[in-house]
């Protein structure tokens, strides 16, 4: 069991892989930085998406590549008793554009990765920048290349033979040419070139080998159907659909047309001034092909059901806690927005995380949280310093395991939190993301704050500290080194989380 506060119940967490790994003193560049995490449906891929627009997949092995059981007993080879990794492959999904129209840059970096199911073997994901979203299909293939000729450097004679070569068949002469095949008396024959006595007695040619080989295409690109930053896509379950959601609206598109999607919501007021509210996360049922639930800067939850209409600005339910009189104050609405929401598999429920907590709601009980966890309710008296340098803006992510009993989310110092829905105390398991997850970091490690993208909501330029450290909670909090994005395995208790380029591993 791990010491301090424990939310895991049973859950004891340990180091299991890193990948990419900082060495001590190693300037991060801003390309490397994982920005989106996600394991495929049975969790024997992973893919990690960066600043840089690049996508790269790591697949399971467990020892695999040693064939069996007998054979790593008989190498005192330890059995894993927990999923391990290895690097796949890696792709460049998106580049830098501009855009004249609106004389906009467009960032490569990758906001989400989802993954497609599997067909004949070949991976399917879906990858998105601010704008467009990219469908990749990643399978191996034979691939012939031409290797060294079968003549070595050290067998070939001056003349080009081989040893103990047989005569190749000559082609006819003429009396003209002496001898010489009528072909290569050519005016472009290099003068620096002699025939032997007898013509040319051998012939070399290249050797050609085939290898399989990781390739990765795109299959279809979907673009120019979003106004504003996109942050969000999710496969439905029916296999053939997704949405993607940007700050006003929500699309949904079909996998083999690309040229056209239907517009479901659209919450954009016939007046901007009169905007209230965005959208910040969108997430499709993971068995209901026709309901879906997103959440807004307000924090809400609204549940759809795409059979009562077309624009499906009416909502079936909405997910609200109502604030306690007298608690409000100049911070209420902005660490009231929600900035991820995340099904259990089951369906039943949807966790949601906002700045100050992580809150699990029942689809059968709107009016409250089944359970609230605290994340950053030390930082309560901090607000005001998070405000000045923005962190307060931050978007974390939050995951469920399997059975939906357990979750984890993000939080400063490159920590991160694992809660359990029965037993243990609401202020989770503190992990950090390091070789030695249970120790506590006591000195920050300032680094260069990573540049966060601006909301409709609010139009202002980076203020006050450019390292904002804390001293909360009887320890140190490094406000730059920040773990944004985490992703819990489908089926065991793996949990895989991005600090800055490094991915680390942990199982429990």
């Amino acid at each position: 069991m791990i010491s301090g506060e424990d939310g895991g119940a049973s859950l004891g967490w340990k180091f299991s892989q890193v990948f990419g790994e900082r060495a001590a003193g190693e300037e991060v560049q801003e390309v490397d930085i994982i920005s989106a995490i996600e394991f495929n449906e049975n969790g024997e891929h992973l893919a990690t998406g960066d600043r840089g627009g690049r996508v790269v997949l790591f697949e399971r092995t467990d020892g695999k590549d040693l064939h069996s059981q007998r054979e790593l007993e008989r190498l005192d080879y330890p059995v894993p008793k927990h999923p391990e990794y290895r690097y796949k492959t890696e792709f460049q999904s998106h580049e830098p554009e501009f855009d004249y129209l609106k004389s906009l840059e467009i960032e490569e970096k990758i906001n989400k990765i989802r993954w497609c199911p599997t067909v004949n073997g070949a991976l399917f994901l879906l990858s998105t920048n601010d704008k467009t979203i990219k469908l990749w299909k990643v399978q191996e293939k034979k691939i012939r290349k031409v290797c060294e000729t079968n003549a070595g450097p050290s067998t070939r004679l001056e003349n080009g033979g081989l040893p103990g070569a047989t005569l190749v068949a000559i082609p006819r002469t003429n009396s003209a040419s002496n001898g010489i095949p009528s072909q290569l008396t050519s005016r472009s024959m290099d003068h620096d070139f002699s025939f032997p006595p007898g013509g040319i007695t051998s012939l070399r040619l290249p050797t050609v080998a085939s290898e399989t080989a990781l390739v990765a295409r795109c299959r279809r690109t979907y673009g120019h159907a979003h106004d504003y930053h996109i942050n969000s896509i999710s496969n439905n379950s029916d296999g053939e659909t997704y949405i993607s959601a940007d700050d006003l609206r929500i699309n949904l598109w079909n996998l083999e047309i690309s040229d056209q999607c239907f517009n479901i919501v659209d919450i954009k007021p016939t007046n901007m001034e009169e905007l209230t509210e965005v959208i910040t996360s969108a997430e499709f049922h993971p068995s209901h092909c026709n309901m879906l639930a997103y959440s807004s800067s307000k924090g809400t939850i609204r549940l759809i059901d795409m059979r009562q209409s077309a624009l499906c600005n009416t909502y079936s339910k909405v997910f609200e806690e109502q604030e306690t009189p007298g608690s409000r104050s100049f911070f209420t609405e902005i660490i009231a927005s929600v900035s991820d929401i995340k099904f259990a598999k089951d369906g039943r429920y949807v966790l949601s995380r906002d700045f100050m907590t992580l809150k699990l709601w029942d689809l059968n009980m709107e009016s409250s949280p089944v359970a609230t966890f605290k994340v950053h309710e030390h930082l309560r008296p901090k607000l005001c310093d998070l405000y000045e340098n923005d962190s307060i803006f931050d978007k974390f992510e939050c995951c469920l395991n399997g059975d939906g009993l357990h979750m984890a989310t993000g939080s400063y110092s490159n920590t991160f939190r694992v809660f359990s829905r029965f037993g243990g105390s609401d202020e989770g398991t503190i992990l950090e993301a390091s070789k030695n997850p249970n120790r506590r970091r006591l000195v920050p490690t300032p680094s260069k704050p990573g540049r966060s993208l601006t909301s409709l909501t609010r139009g202002r330029t980076l203020r006050g500290s450019e390292n904002p450290v804390g001293e909360t909670n009887g320890g140190a909090y490094d406000f730059t080194s920040k773990l944004l994005h985490l992703a819990w395995h489908p089926t065991t208790n793996v949990i895989a989380c991005a600090a800055s380029n490094s991915l680390y591993m942990y199982y429990a």
